[in-house]
């Protein structure tokens, strides 16, 4: 039976103290898989809760979001049992289109959910489809747009928007049809540190104006956390492992036990000694109320450790990569892309380049791989000016990561997609053979070696993409958002990986990021572009410690540093440098 929404004798939403959403018992298998994603899902969810589902990847997490949406089952088949239902009726009387008018879901890739030539069309995409008349499209466009702050660019093209913008005019084009109940998956995963700060603000904003119900689908917990939550909702291979207030959550070991990273604040209050009780508010940095003394003692240990290890010295490292004065537009009466960029990475090093979207940061990655020539200024290697060499040339010394490894890799097998750069320049099958296999050891993926690209999971495709590489021995890596989309346990494997491979061969690393925890844990330096132009080059605590890079590079203070000043610590900046050097250390052990 199909619920008719348009009935005006029955109000199509629940008592207020009755579930929005209810699950009980349910399962869900794919057709496609022998074993259920979901397993026994017990939720309640009432009107206007603000609600984060956290999880590792294959968790559960989008799955569930899909049966709420109604992807599932009408998109993705499957089996289910139990029970779901919304706004207290059965899930399985709603078809598709009845549930777009009740949730409405905000894509991680806001690409890919863009059908208009300009933003208002986008957003009056869904009251064409029901037949709404121009006259009330024309007022209702702009007030929704007002609602997210985008009614200056509608007459934009979506693509010709900020990630963030992006975002925004996805989000009025579901609020358009003033859906009950908001769906976000993954909002953060493409967005610089500054906009996704924008984007966690913005969906508390709504939720405050407009009392909806909002379901947040991400791994990065303190990030979420900067405004706050109802519950947070944790899911482990398919299961619900805990449902708890935030407080609650973060003085658990469930983060620890499910493999998610706890916000750096609490490390640092941890690795001092202090323990975090609910009633401490430990929710956000500024919320908790704690006796830092034991912090104080423990920042002064540490500060007698760093001085006695610095006064050891430490030689400056031969440069592996200088970059001197770069200039480059695309074209010839473009905007100018990149205005007179130096920076260099030393030998078996690892640094960070990071800034906004649009800052030049892929740009320069492009004219040091050969991608793209510079209008001006020179580029070496290890001394050597590189103008004159072309890109098959270069990508001996210089390996280039993407972001997803699909878009790098062009066959279908293991072995040959590895051995293709070596085929290319005439070695023998022997030697291939070999140099394959050697790699393969590397990159812990000799098991799979006669295996198709297929059956490999995500993280082993990027290790298949550096694999790779490393058959051709480059003695630089530069890597475009390595870890982007994974969860806490994958990213810690692969970045440790990664620093395996930069000591046993002795690989410089150059990382381009948005992942701020990413810069300060594992890399020794940060060049910081904004608008083309290098702002910074030093060591990532000072980065992210300096209120005016951060503002001008869309970056966000890291709350390590807001720890140090609500602590009253005489060196708030040192701290960080110090927490990290700790950590560091305890990670190598």
């Amino acid at each position: 039976m199909v619920c008719n929404l348009n009935e005006e004798t029955e109000s199509p939403f629940p008592s207020p103290n009755s579930p929005l959403i209810l699950f009980e018992n349910f399962s869900f298998r794919y057709k496609a898989q022998t074993e259920p994603t979901l397993i026994d899902i017990n939720l309640s969810i009432k009107r206007g809760e603000k609600i984060l589902i956290l999880g590792q990847s294959g968790s559960g997490k989008s799955t569930l979001l899909h049966c709420i949406n109604g992807i599932i089952p009408h998109a993705f088949n499957g089996e289910s049992s139990g029970r779901l239902s919304l706004l207290d009726k059965d899930i399985g009387g709603f078809d598709i289109f009845d549930i777009s008018k009740i949730a409405g879901t905000v894509l991680q890739d806001t690409d890919g959910q863009f059908v208009g030539l300009s933003a208002a069309e986008d957003i009056a995409f869904a009251l064409e489809n029901d037949c709404v008349p121009t006259g009330e499209m024309r007022q209702r466009v702009p007030e929704t747009a007002a609602l997210v702050d985008m009614e200056r660019h509608l007459g934009k093209s979506p693509h010709d928007l900020s990630g963030g913008q992006k975002q925004r005019i996805s989000l009025a084009g579901v609020l358009v049809d003033d859906v009950e109940i908001l769906l976000f998956d993954e909002p953060l995963a493409s967005l610089d540190p500054a906009a996704g700060k924008d984007a966690i603000e913005l969906i508390d904003e709504l939720h405050k104006k407009t009392g909806k119900t909002i379901l947040i689908v991400e791994h990065r917990l303190e990030d979420v956390l900067h405004r706050p939550v109802d519950r947070i909702v944790v899911m482990d291979n398919g299961r619900i492992t805990a449902d708890k207030t935030p407080a609650e959550l973060l003085t658990s070991d469930i983060l620890k036990k499910t493999g998610i990273r706890e916000p750096l604040y609490l490390s640092a209050l941890e690795y001092s000694g202090i323990k975090i009780e609910p009633s401490m508010e430990p929710q956000h940095v500024d919320t908790l109320r704690v006796d830092y003394k034991q912090l104080v003692e423990w920042n002064d240990k540490q500060r007698e450790k760093r001085i006695e290890k610095r006064e050891k010295g430490i030689g400056n490292r031969e440069k592996c990569l200088e970059v001197k004065d770069i200039c480059f537009r695309y074209t010839e009466k473009g905007e100018q892309v990149l205005k007179g960029v130096s920076f260099s990475v030393g030998g078996g090093e690892c640094a960070a380049l990071v800034g906004r979207n649009g800052s030049g940061k892929s740009t320069i990655a492009k004219c040091i791989c050969g991608f793209v020539k510079p209008d001006s200024g020179k580029i070496y290697f290890n001394g050597q000016d590189i103008a004159g060499l072309s890109i098959m040339e270069r990508a001996e010394k210089i390996g280039y990561v993407m972001q997803n490894p699909n878009q790098m890799i062009s066959f279908p097998m293991i072995y040959d997609e590895i051995a293709f750069g070596l085929r290319t320049r005439d070695f023998t099958e022997e030697d291939i053979k070999t140099k394959v296999h050697d790699v393969l050891k590397i990159c812990g993926l000799y098991p799979f070696r006669n295996w198709p690209v297929n059956a490999l999971s995500y993280g082993q495709k990027k290790r298949l993409t550096i694999a790779s590489i490393l058959a051709l021995r480059p003695s630089l890596m530069i890597l475009d958002e390595p870890t982007a989309g994974q969860d806490y346990r994958h990213y810690t494997e692969f970045m440790e990986f990664l620093l395996t491979l930069k000591k046993e061969l002795g690989l410089s690393l150059l990382l381009i990021t948005h992942d701020m925890h990413l810069m300060l844990e594992y890399s020794a330096r940060a060049v910081v572009l904004s608008d083309g132009v290098c702002i910074a080059d030093q060591e990532p605590f000072e980065v992210l410690t300096d209120d005016g890079i951060i503002e001008k590079a869309s970056l966000k203070r890291t709350s390590l540093y807001s720890l140090a000043l609500n602590a009253g610590l005489a060196d708030p900046r040192g701290f960080v440098g110090r927490y990290i050097a700790f950590d560091r250390q305890r990670r190598s052990v």
